[in-house]
């Protein structure tokens, strides 16, 4: 893979960390003020980074990226921090994200490689 694709999918996968610590943090800050600063603090980080991801990647991966990383760390996080349940349907999806993510990331190098 190439560095800068490299770059892109990580600035996707921060940018979906922070959109799911703005959920976190909306759901476990009882202080209105703190939770509305903190929530506006990681929307406009994952802002960033999505940004950031764009200019390595195109629109279709680093979206894909951010919202897989979203989907399964604020799925985790409510599992280990609410104590919230995840169903068999859950898990399904999060395979089939995780998955789909992986042939998307897979099929964009190889198009790119076989284009030049």
């Amino acid at each position: 893979m190439e560095g800068s694709h490299r770059k892109g999918y990580a600035w996707a996968i921060l940018a979906g960390l922070n959109a799911a610590l703005a959920a976190i943090a909306a759901k476990l800050i009882f202080s209105q003020l703190i939770k509305y600063g903190l929530v506006i603090f990681f929307n406009v980080i994952m802002w960033g980074c999505y940004i950031n991801s764009l200019k390595a990647l195109s629109s279709l991966q680093a979206t894909v990226t951010n919202f897989a990383t979203n989907f399964l760390s604020s799925g985790l996080a409510g599992f280990l921090l609410f104590e919230e349940s995840l169903s068999p349907q859950w898990f399904a999806g999060a395979t089939l994200i995780v998955l789909g993510v992986f042939i998307l990331s897979k099929s964009s190098i190889e198009k790119k490689v076989h284009s030049d």
